[in-house]
């Protein structure tokens, strides 16, 4: 149960809503794009109540199990999808964003229950990017991803953030969190625990990471180091 969670993202801000499995991280998430009701208090996208279409129609969403309709290809995906936003498919867009995210091109001519888990987030990254919305909200949007596919998809969020775009998503790779947002939530038991930047984070509890910051934050200090064994 979420209570008492006060939290803005602005345009051309990057932020990362941080909490161990269970803090309220999905369920925030779920309220934000109308898919369970707010008993008190309001939501707002772009100055608009989250509970109307119009508000919705300007972000995009990928949810943490993304998984495609099995029964689609790669194409027949991101064609309809791009066709429930109005926007054009453009071959030279569709291929310069698989490059960018390191999708072979023919990949899209295969069915989506063939594709490996890092091959079906990034077809899901690539419809969220290819329908140029006002805010994208992805929930762990680095999973399933190698090395390669990670330092592309944050080129990528750069450019979004560069643009004028908002992003609001989760992670549990702190590391991720404190490359790329430019604030952070900490969402324990419901509740955000501490909300500011990551350098404001590491400062206020004293620690030299961001890790060890969000460990002080929770009330769960790192276990002291182990001796050297002479």
């Amino acid at each position: 149960m979420l209570r008492g969670v006060e939290f803005a993202v602005e345009p051309g801000e990057c932020c990362a809503l941080v909490g161990v499995n269970g803090a309220g991280k999905t369920s925030l998430f779920n309220c934000l794009l109308d898919f369970c009701a707010v008993e008190r208090g309001a939501i707002a996208i772009f100055g608009r109540p989250h509970t109307l279409p119009a508000a919705r129609a300007a972000l995009a969403f990928l949810p943490e199990r993304f998984q495609p309709p099995y029964y689609l290809t790669g194409r027949d995906f991101l064609r309809y999808m791009l066709g429930l936003q109005g926007v054009a498919w453009r071959d030279d867009a569709i291929k310069a964003m698989l490059a960018a995210l390191d999708l072979e091109p023919g990949a899209l001519a295969r069915g989506a229950r063939h594709y490996s888990k890092g091959m079906t987030q990034k077809l899901g990254l690539a419809a969220c990017l290819l329908a140029d919305k006002a805010l994208y909200v992805l929930d762990e949007p680095m999973s399933g991803l190698d090395p390669k596919a990670r330092a592309l998809l944050k080129r990528q969020l750069r450019r979004v953030r560069s643009s004028g775009g908002a992003i609001l998503f989760s992670s549990h790779a702190l590391a991720d969190v404190g490359e790329m947002a430019d604030r952070l939530a900490i969402l324990h038991e419901g509740r955000i625990a501490f909300a500011g930047t990551p350098a404001a984070c590491a400062a206020q509890y004293g620690a030299a990471d961001l890790e060890q910051a969000f460990l002080r934050c929770i009330g769960a200090e790192p276990e002291p180091a182990l001796e050297p064994i002479l």
